[in-house]
């Protein structure tokens, strides 16, 4: 019995001894992590950004309607089809263009242009014009329209609008909610009939488009959204292993399919089943030395190669989000910071080929840094 309690202290001491190890090994890697700097969102960064937006969300052309035509009457112009999203080269440009907008003046009240800002704002998502927009969604031929990356920056937009104080903002809310209540329905009535998830780097990632529905719902507590988008998401990712970050990005990639994927699972596992399953699906974000090298452009001349400027933003909100509150993570954000750093300087004063959209990438991406 004694031998007993002499090996059990024994084995005590070492452990304690390996807790001290681990504590001590995880402040020095905390300090070896050198901070790679990224530019501040402030008020002089703010002004240059909302001129992206500003420029756009009333210039109708040119203009990619990627509509299903009916009949001869479907041949209208896009502002008779969409007056309150008809600019910024396509509908869902036009929507973040507008959340942008809304962002930039909610953190930066005295934007040099905050009264043309929130003229334009009001003048476009007005009640008669959401009503219009609404016909589209309801005609027989465009039910899938914009089906879910559109869907899910108009759910960013209204929570944007939700948790912005301003009276304005109240105006505007109740405006957007028959569209708000509208694509809340759409995703409720499509993700029961989705088998596989959508794993592309381009406008129909499910895991994109969940994460963005996944945060409205939660700002607002709409409860059976946010379980669906739970139920939904393990049932597509719970067992992904390896998933090949080496392969990305694809040429015309604007979103990382792993990143996102592994952004939306963090939000809806509890923080141990999210590590836990991280570990199998990417363990290489656990190393320190972690490495991701940006996405580089060619020719921003060129619409789809530009979408490389938009990987590397999107990849810093997932890598920011995944290093948020988890120490483990922690070095992901100089990752991120490399990414923004590469293609923020390019974006304001550019072709209009990335300038009608990048915008809203960059506010996106900086606002993770906080």
């Amino acid at each position: 019995m004694k031998k007993h309690f002499i090996l059990l202290a024994i084995l005590m001491a070492f452990s304690c001894k390996d807790a001290e190890n681990v504590k001590e090994n995880t402040n020095r890697l905390e300090e070896e992590i050198e901070a790679v700097e990224v530019v501040e969102l402030n008020l002089e960064q703010a002004n240059r950004l909302a001129q992206l937006p500003l420029n756009c969300i009333n210039t109708e052309y040119p203009n990619k309607l990627s509509q299903t035509i009916g009949s001869a009457s479907d041949l209208k112009t896009p502002q008779e089809l969409h007056p309150a999203f008809f600019g910024c080269f396509d509908w869902h440009s036009a929507v973040h263009g507008h959340w942008s907008l809304v962002s930039l003046l909610k953190q930066f009240p005295d934007l040099d242009q905050k009264d043309a800002i929130a003229q334009k704002l009001l003048q476009n998502i007005s009640e008669e014009h959401i009503a219009q927009e609404l016909l589209y969604f309801e005609g027989p031929h465009n039910k899938s329209f914009e089906r879910t990356y559109g869907w899910a920056w108009l759910l960013k937009l209204a929570q944007e609008l939700r948790e912005w104080d301003a009276p304005a903002a109240r105006q505007l809310e109740a405006n957007l909610q028959p569209m708000t209540d509208l694509i809340v329905n759409k995703y409720l009535e499509f993700l029961p009939k989705l088998n596989y998830p959508i794993r592309v780097g381009e406008h129909p990632n499910t895991a994109f488009g969940l994460s963005f529905a996944y945060d409205y719902a939660v700002a607002v507590q709409h409860k059976e959204l946010m379980h669906l988008i739970e139920n939904r998401a393990k049932d597509f990712y719970q067992n992904d292993q390896n998933c090949p970050i080496g392969w990305e990005p694809s040429g015309y990639d604007f979103l990382s399919p792993c990143l996102e994927e592994a952004a939306l699972m963090k939000r809806v596992l509890p923080t141990e089943d999210f590590e836990l399953w991280a570990r199998k699906f990417m363990p290489q974000l656990f190393d320190k030395d972690f490495k991701l090298p940006v996405g580089e452009v060619s020719d921003r001349t060129d619409g789809k190669l530009v979408h490389l400027d938009g990987v590397n933003f999107s990849r810093a909100w997932s890598l920011n989000y995944l290093a948020k509150e988890m120490p483990a993570l922690k070095h992901l954000t100089n990752v991120a910071n490399q990414h923004i750093n590469y293609s923020l300087p390019n974006i304001v004063g550019d072709h209009y080929e990335g300038g009608h959209w990048l915008g809203s990438f960059a506010i996106y991406a900086l606002n993770s840094t906080k």
